[in-house]
């Protein structure tokens, strides 16, 4: 086989491997919680958040203190949303219902703090260390 064609086969064999390995450097490190929706259920706004865990451990147990604020600006409740174990590199999903009120009244959430986050049975500044939020929703959520 001429020394091109068999150049031209040997980067073509590499190059989902490489396509990888690059796709693995840029992954986000940190963990990251999206709000992905809300919905109105049986007298409760329900947030549903996914949560991808990047920190290079397991977390155990992840608790985040949350502030609601109504579409005034006034805070209406704080809440401790209990995100349970979150493991290393894989998406999870996780609702919260707040109960007594309705979605529309929400205009943003703010994630006041790390109330619990335990990494091999020790509490840990993990979840708070890196952390990032977003919102794929009108609704804002804050840090």
């Amino acid at each position: 086989m001429p020394l091109i064609p068999r150049l031209l086969t040997i980067a073509l064999l590499a190059a989902p491997a490489l396509v990888q390995a690059q796709a693995e450097d840029t992954a986000p490190s940190g963990l990251s919680l999206e709000l992905n929706a809300v919905q109105d259920v049986a007298g409760a706004c329900r947030f549903t958040f996914v949560a991808q865990n990047n920190t290079g451990a397991n977390i155990d147990n992840a608790v985040f203190e949350t502030v609601i604020f109504d579409t005034s600006g006034a805070v209406v409740r704080l809440a401790l949303f209990d995100f349970r174990e979150l493991p290393e590199g894989r998406p999870r999903v996780r609702q919260f219902d707040v109960p007594g009120m309705t979605c529309e009244t929400i205009a943003q959430t703010l994630i006041n703090g790390t109330n619990t986050c335990v990494v091999d049975g020790a509490n840990s500044n993990t979840c708070s260390d890196g952390l990032t939020l977003s919102s794929r929703i009108t609704m804002k959520l804050l840090g």
